[in-house]
């Protein structure tokens, strides 16, 4: 049994005292959560390119502000969090390299490298975080499953069994999923 599923009903009841109003439930929660958060923020930011201003530190605690006004959200358990919360890092890092942009006045748009265990790295290299923020939208028009397991992965860092839960379905299906969207996105952003 790993440390993460020991904590799983604890993390599990505090996210349900704090939707229920226990505002002492929440810094508790943090203090479950920080480390897990700030793993899959360095894992992602770790192929960023040199010189990046946005830090691991950084960008947990802008993902916890932003988490911080969900409590009204029907917490399902540990993976729903950890879903949320890559949806927000996926925000904060696209505002990020949009503001970094529009700070170059017209220049051209923030190129930052991906994981190549995370995503396309191998074929595509560099990829405009704004670009691909704009891909995942438009996959999402046509297969909602794909894009939403493209930010848990590459967002959150879940695994394909973490994934597969808070998708509820089967792994393999993850599996394709990760897979076709994988190539869809690699010719889209070439």
């Amino acid at each position: 049994m790993t440390e993460a599923d020991r904590d799983a009903p604890a993390i599990t009841e505090l996210l349900r005292q704090w939707r229920g109003g226990d505002e002492n439930a929440f810094s508790e929660l943090t203090n479950y959560v920080y480390r897990d958060l700030r793993q899959r923020a360095s894992a992602y930011l770790r192929g960023e390119r040199p010189g990046h201003t946005l830090q691991t530190t950084g960008l947990v605690h802008e993902a916890v502000v932003k988490l911080i006004g969900k409590g009204e959200i029907d917490w399902a358990d540990r993976n729903h969090f950890f879903a949320v919360a890559a949806q927000a890092m996926r925000r904060i890092l696209v505002d990020h390299a949009r503001a970094r942009s529009r700070m170059r006045r017209g220049g051209k748009a923030e190129e930052i490298p991906l994981d190549e265990v995370m995503i396309i790295a191998a074929q595509t290299g560099n990829v405009d975080l704004a670009a691909l923020d704009e891909a995942l939208n438009d996959l999402a028009t046509f297969d909602k499953r794909q894009a939403q397991v493209v930010e848990l992965k590459y967002f959150g860092g879940m695994t394909l069994d973490e994934t597969a839960d808070i998708l509820g379905v089967s792994r393999e299906t993850v599996k394709r999923d990760w897979q076709i969207a994988r190539a869809w996105l690699r010719q889209r952003l070439e």
